[in-house]
């Protein structure tokens, strides 16, 4: 920041103060700025051929406009306007450093990108690994996949009710209606009664309780099970479509992914409706399939959840939080804006320094939409796009076609500078780290020492955080040790001086900066 007094008509001085004195001719592209400093103050502009002159004795180029503003520092006796001129570009050989030494920060995202963008996948479904991987590979994008976890081939934790015999259900159906105080256990055991058809009247109970039409529901479990004991279903096992779709998938598979970087995490045991399921069912859903996970992959892999439709109803969410740390349904962090899949909501409009923005791209999602998501990502720092993917070529629910993921993938790789892509895990460690740290600075001989002071299970949240940190502006490159690990950092400019970007283990081990030999 370079504060000059204008050449008065009188004098023609072109005296400047500042920080330190520049050469002014390396000094390539200014603008002048204005705007009062000082509440109420307001000066005419100055006379243009006042400072006609000026830029041409500065060694200036691109001088854009003229303009003025008042020091707040400057008493009312003395109202001198100044010109103020900001610097774009490389300035060589003045030091204007207008944020204090040390002054650190934790990034908004990893590295210092400008948003952030997660690539998930549901259901487990066979061409999400045949088709869309290849293609993730080829870009070297991670991706979270959220699975099934009792189909796949190995698993100590099928399909299965949790309860009373189902003949003491089905009886009991024909002696009282179904009502709040046993709809829960009724819709539970729908799946398991052993005929086909079954299924039909499970999901249209679920989606008429979901949408408050609870009578409704009441009546169509009343029907099914009037059925069910007149034999009017056929005998046999119905099996949805998402289970179909995962049929050949295994832990080994799994497990090699994982090695690669890819995140495995939930999607419960079976794919069930829980917001119409009773406690024991609910909870065998979440639980075995987290401890499936637990017992092929590693606890790593216990992190992530997604309950199946995207749900967020209150009781399940209620069930389904303690179990997870995080849930792609809710996550209730009350520095977020979680904007779901079927919400129109406005990413851009939130003030909370975190946007959780779920899109759900389909079969008819078009290229220039698709696109239009990243750059609204971009166009703010703090929203984090998370991608919901379905079907793939064909296989699926709303498949996309594997030209399209080709071509999508190619966008967001093409923005790697701005757009910081990770799973779902590691992004929802990261804000957390980030909110739960306030970096502490000490100034010490040539160093500048920065600490943290996590509360959060190191154990868990181990992502490394990105700091950026003003430094000396004759600081070409900078040495940063944290415990035994040094890294050397080449340093950057910016308005507010000389920086440096440096990732920190997120633990209470002291950082020093130094100044690279």
């Amino acid at each position: 920041m370079l504060l000059i007094p204008p050449p008065s008509s009188g004098s023609g001085q072109d005296a400047f103060r500042m920080n330190r004195v520049c050469r002014w001719p390396l000094l390539k592209k200014m603008e002048i700025l204005e705007g009062p400093t000082r509440p109420g103050i307001f000066l005419p502009p100055f006379n243009q051929a006042g400072i006609s002159g000026l830029p041409a004795r500065l060694g200036l180029q691109n001088f854009s406009r003229v303009s003025y503003l008042v020091l707040s520092t400057i008493p009312d006796s003395m109202r001198t306007p100044v010109l103020f001129l900001s610097a774009f570009g490389m300035i060589t050989g003045c030091a204007a450093q207008t944020l204090p030494l040390g002054q650190t920060r934790i990034t908004t995202w990893q590295s210092g990108k400008t948003g952030a963008v997660s690539l998930t996948y549901d259901d487990g479904i066979r061409t999400q690994f045949s088709d869309a991987l290849p293609v993730m590979d080829h870009f070297n994008l991670p991706a979270t996949f959220f699975v099934i976890t009792g189909p796949i081939t190995g698993s100590r934790y099928p399909s299965r009710f949790i309860g009373r015999p189902i003949a003491d259900i089905v009886r009991e159906t024909g002696e009282s209606p179904t009502g709040k105080n046993n709809f829960f256990e009724r819709a539970s055991a729908a799946r398991y009664l052993g005929f086909k058809g079954t299924l039909a009247y499970y999901d249209r109970a679920s989606e008429l309780y979901e949408s408050g039409r609870i009578d409704s529901a009441y009546h169509l479990m009343d029907e099914l099970y009037r059925k069910v004991r007149s034999g009017g279903l056929p005998p046999g096992k119905d099996t949805s479509m998402e289970i179909a779709n995962e049929i050949g998938l295994s832990w080994d598979y799994l497990r090699q992914l994982a090695a690669r970087g890819y995140e495995i995490a939930s999607h419960t045991v079976t794919h069930e409706h829980l917001a119409i399921m009773d406690t024991s069912n609910m909870m065998y859903e979440l639980r075995k399939s987290k401890q499936d996970i637990l017992e092929h992959l590693g606890s790593k892999y216990t992190f992530s959840a997604e309950v199946p439709f995207g749900i967020d109803d209150p009781r399940v969410m209620k069930a389904a939080l303690p179990v997870y740390p995080a849930l792609r349904n809710l996550m209730p962090e009350p520095y977020m804006t979680e904007i779901n899949r079927g919400e129109r909501q406005q990413p851009g409009l939130s003030g909370k320094p975190y946007v959780q923005w779920q899109r759900g791209p389909g079969t008819r999602t078009t290229l220039s939409r698709l696109e239009s998501w990243v750059d609204t990502t971009i166009a703010h720092n703090n929203i984090w796009l998370v991608l919901v993917i379905h079907g793939v070529d064909g296989v699926g629910y709303e498949p996309m076609t594997r030209q399209t993921l080709y071509t999508y993938f190619q966008y967001i790789h093409d923005h790697e500078k701005e757009l910081w892509v990770a799973t779902f895990m590691d992004v929802t460690k990261y804000m957390r780290e980030r909110m739960d740290n306030k970096p502490e600075v000490r100034l010490s001989g040539k160093t500048i020492r920065v600490k943290l002071h996590p509360s959060l299970n190191p154990s868990l949240y181990n992502i490394p955080l990105t700091l950026k940190t003003y430094v000396p502006h004759s600081w070409n490159g900078v040495e940063v040790l944290q415990g035994k690990t040094r890294k050397s950092c080449s340093t950057a400019r910016d308005g507010g001086g000389t920086y440096v970007l440096y990732q920190v283990a997120p633990d209470d081990r002291p950082v020093r900066l130094s100044m690279k030999d």
